[in-house]
């Protein structure tokens, strides 16, 4: 018993970082007045490289809201980061909604609106310029940056796949040319 009182004393530090994007009321009208529900748009992250997003739907916001968390921490996913960056850039789309997302130099912040600002925040990344192109409903724009995300490689895994070294990959993307030390 004296066991348990001590372990709720206890203050433990969250694991995620969830933020809410966006809180939409409908409202249906029926034969006694109108009938409210409510949706929930949330990201979730570690800020260590995993990020999920959820969308939930109930008749009270806080359960729309713990609903969205749920479904977020359900689908997380891992981005190799590098550098507190992206590892290259990219273009997600996901219907009308297109998002550009390059990485950036140290120093320079995230420049992203709206939804993906968030999702960056979740993540972890410090350094990332975003355009969004076409419409900017963030439900769309998240789904097409998460489209994005599952597209992108680490070098390491790109260099297992082609059968040759991450410094060869890395030397081939930034356009210098790889000096290859040999015997004489």
């Amino acid at each position: 018993m004296e066991h348990q009182k001590n372990f709720d004393k206890e203050p433990r530090e969250k694991e995620f970082v969830e933020k809410l994007v966006t809180l939409n009321r409908t409202c249906k009208t029926v034969k006694g007045g109108r009938r409210m529900s409510f949706s929930a748009l949330t990201v979730v992250g570690d800020q260590k490289g995993r990020v999920g997003y959820g969308l939930g739907k109930a008749n009270d916001v806080s359960e729309a809201i713990k609903k969205s968390i749920d479904r977020a921490k359900r689908n997380l996913i891992y981005i190799p980061m590098k550098n507190g960056t992206l590892p290259h850039e990219i273009i997600g789309k996901y219907k009308s909604s297109s998002v550009l997302l390059k990485p950036a130099c140290s120093g320079t912040g995230i420049i992203a609106g709206g939804a993906l600002r968030a999702v960056f925040e979740c993540l972890g990344v410090q350094d990332v310029v975003v355009k969004s192109q076409g419409s900017n409903n963030p439900n769309n724009m998240i789904r097409a940056a998460f489209l994005a995300f599952n597209k992108m490689n680490s070098p390491k895994t790109v260099a297992a796949r082609r059968g040759k070294t991450v410094a060869e990959i890395i030397a081939g993307r930034d356009g210098k040319k790889l000096e290859v030390a040999t015997e004489d």
